[in-house]
């Protein structure tokens, strides 16, 4: 695999019509959103999404969902107890030194994908093997990706719903047959993110993990439907992937997030369609030095590239 040689950015907008992007657990799963108003999707929801899009295309996942799971295992330690490779590096942690944690970590770097890409902490405390009584190990990822915000204040709508059955015997219909569902009318959110180089050398992160990280992220919301997000009610509807010519990058990466600056257009107070925003990019294509891909409408077609 070719060595990741130059750090890139990513922006992007998500399009939510009429479905719920990231409830929020602590708030009766409705939308998560701030005190202004304005709708959010954690950076931990994106990243489940990235590794499942990854696991899609055949990439072996450390951190899995349960309906997810293709390996049998309930956990990770689990998960990496089990793994062949890992019992040598395992092997390494009795000692609890730093070479040892190094070869566990580069170890695991090389068998799953998304331990290289976004880091993992390991932390088992009880006995693994016969003399290793815990392990302690950390990998920082080269990719990092902030919580993606609305372009303006979201409206969220609640509905009640009844179920027509009982959840369980009973003579009369019970409290579990009533509930709410919640959603976002419409939003459009930006989500950035980058890519250390720095880091993907150490985890090994590669060219091609890169490429695969980028499909993952113009095909976000694809294999995604649920109850709260039927097929096509949310997708990335246009993604910006920024390569720098060099390791350290051509500008900061907050000048290159905030380069693309939105507003709505003359006229609009409600929006209801992407197309009632205007997405201005002239400053970021005014950067030397980058090479920009422009994807519109799921990742279907590159708009242009600017060096």
């Amino acid at each position: 695999m070719t060595t990741l040689a130059n750090k890139i950015d990513f922006i992007g907008f998500i399009t939510v019509d009429h479905a719920n992007p990231n409830g929020d657990p602590l708030n009766g799963n409705q939308p998560r959103s701030d005190y202004d108003g304005y709708g959010e999707i954690s950076d931990v929801c994106i990243k489940r999404k990235i590794r499942n899009r990854l696991q899609d295309m055949g990439e072996r996942i450390l951190v899995q969902s349960d309906d997810r799971c293709d390996d049998g295992c309930d956990s990770i330690e689990t998960r990496v107890v089990n793994e062949p490779a890992m019992e040598k590096p395992i092997l390494t942690m009795k000692e609890n030194s730093i070479k040892g944690k190094q070869e566990f970590a580069a170890e695991a770097c090389k068998i799953w994908t998304d331990v290289r890409t976004f880091g993992q902490v390991f932390a088992f405390k009880k006995k693994i093997q016969k003399s290793v009584e815990s392990v302690s190990a950390g990998v920082r990822g080269p990719v990092s990706i902030h919580t993606a915000v609305s372009l303006t204040p979201i409206i969220i709508t609640s509905m009640q719903i009844t179920r027509s059955v009982n959840g369980k015997a009973a003579d009369t219909k019970g409290s579990d047959t009533m509930g709410m569902k919640h959603r976002v009318d419409f939003g459009v959110y930006k989500v950035v993110g980058s890519i250390n180089v720095q880091l993907a050398e150490k985890t090994g992160f590669s060219e091609e993990d890169a490429e695969k990280v980028k499909e993952a992220l113009v095909t976000l919301f694809e294999n995604d439907a649920s109850s709260a997000r039927p097929e096509g009610s949310i997708e990335m509807t246009k993604f910006y992937w920024v390569r720098h010519d060099n390791k350290t990058g051509n500008a900061s990466s907050a000048r290159v997030h905030h380069s693309i600056t939105t507003s709505l257009k003359e006229g609009v107070t409600s929006p209801h369609i992407f197309d009632d925003y205007v997405i201005d990019d002239s400053a970021l294509k005014n950067i030397e030095g980058l090479s920009i891909e422009i994807y519109q409408e799921g990742g279907k077609n590159t708009v242009n590239n600017y060096l």
